[in-house]
């Protein structure tokens, strides 16, 4: 286990730095407007998800190795293009009759594309999270580094080759990686088709729903949580704030990738463990875990000069370091919430992902209209970790009544040292 940890933390890591990579290109050769564009299809993209992943999303995880593969294909894909044709008829609708609407969610000319990346994320998504659900955890991680590095190269190409210098080749570079992915994510489990087991589809399906729909209820409300920020931004500052804005996000959810490393494996892992017990144990070890190395590399990220972060940004993006040291807090928060999160759905207690996600949007939504006309980017970024202390608040409440666990067992021990050590050894130094 700890092996499919340091393998995927190892991915996300080198996933950030693609990604810092990718950063420092967008503020150097498209700028700040181009940047702000480019986040905002990304919110786009992120909220039309959440409808599409109700049958084809992280539930997935808990269900594969419960249900017949072929049932699940059919299930989700069929969701998959039904979704997306909705939503198809409904930005033409919104296009023709209520423009000014239509503009202030989607940015000009990006409609189709939208659509376009919506689809590929959901199969892409679709394959990910079976090889999650069959503990494929190593082929996964492969997957996910042909998606980034094909999108890092790719927008190289578009900036240098084509030259191409604004929000299209953040997006194009997008597309181009998931429908590269894809290709390969569905070579990858070809071998499960041979499948014979096969589940009513229509009973099935209401299970995937009525599970699903708790876990992306639980994702919409944190989008909201999360991205509702960009959109005040947008109205009271303008989308090049919304730039500098994103790149301290990006910047301080580098360190997510250890929680979302962790966090993986346990779900993983749980989804096929019947003893709550030995879930609830595992849950604190990593809980412990995540939230110190999230704390020690966010301490290290906000204790380089600002003047560093202008240097390799450009001067229009100083403001980064402000942005970070206000987020900081909220990415250790974020770090626990992603653990408790995965524990809740791997026992089949979505709903308090949920609750506790509306518990954090009654802390957001009268931060924001509070702190950002006040103080700005900044204003935002401090939302956003009281956004994520409620959350855990209320999450650690109903982890200790369900488990019966003792707040002191949160405290660090030499014996989770010695556990740590002890299990690297094992799995590297055999």
């Amino acid at each position: 286990m700890i092996k499919k940890i340091f393998g995927t933390f190892g991915t996300r890591l080198l996933n950030a730095i693609v990604g810092f990579v990718t950063l420092w290109f967008g503020t150097n050769f498209l700028g700040r407007e181009a940047w702000g564009i480019g986040a905002t299809v990304l919110v786009d993209v992120s909220l039309l998800l959440i409808a599409v992943e109700l049958l084809s999303g992280s539930g997935l995880i808990y269900y594969t190795p419960r249900k017949s593969f072929v049932t699940l294909f059919k299930i989700s894909y069929a969701w998959t293009f039904l979704v997306i044709g909705f939503f198809t008829i409904a930005f033409s609708l919104l296009h023709s009759f209520l423009p000014q609407t239509y503009e202030a969610f989607v940015p000009e000319g990006y409609g189709a594309h939208i659509l376009l990346m919506v689809l590929l994320y959901s199969l892409h998504n679709f394959n990910m999270n079976v090889l999650l659900g069959k503990e494929r955890v190593g082929t996964q991680n492969i997957l996910f580094i042909i998606q980034f590095m094909t999108q890092l190269i790719s927008m190289i190409i578009y900036i240098f080759v084509f030259g191409i210098r604004n929000a299209d080749a953040f997006v194009f570079s997008l597309i181009t990686g998931y429908i590269t992915v894809n290709i390969c994510g569905l070579i990858c489990i070809l071998p499960y088709f041979n499948d014979n087991q096969h589940e009513a589809l229509i009973p099935t399906a209401k299970e995937m729903f009525n599970f699903g729909s708790m876990i992306q209820l639980s994702t919409l409300v944190t989008m909201i949580n999360r991205r509702i920020s960009y959109f005040v931004i947008k109205k009271t500052f303008g989308l090049a704030e919304v730039g500098v804005y994103t790149s301290g996000t990006q910047v301080s959810e580098a360190t997510k990738l250890i929680g979302n490393s962790i966090a993986l494996v346990q779900f993983s892992s749980i989804s096929n463990m019947d003893d709550k017990k030995k879930a609830a144990d595992l849950t604190i070890t990593f809980l412990k875990l995540a939230v110190i190395l999230t704390a020690i590399c966010m301490t290290i990220i906000c204790l380089i000069p600002k003047s560093i972060y202008a240097w390799i940004f450009t001067q229009e993006f100083a403001e980064t370091k402000d942005v970070l040291v206000s987020l900081s807090p909220g990415m250790i928060f974020m770090a626990a919430n992603m653990i408790f999160s995965h524990y809740f759905s791997g026992v089949n207690l979505p709903k308090h992902n949920l609750y506790g996600s509306l518990v954090g949007l009654l802390v957001t939504i009268p931060s924001i209209f509070i702190l950002i006309p006040k103080y700005g980017i900044i204003g935002a970024g401090i939302s956003v970790s009281l956004t994520y202390l409620a959350t855990i608040i209320y999450q650690w409440f109903i982890f200790k009544k369900e488990t019966k666990v003792k707040t002191i067992q949160l405290l660090p021990t030499l014996n989770d040292f010695n556990t740590l050590v002890n299990s690297i050894k094992s799995q590297f130094f055999k």
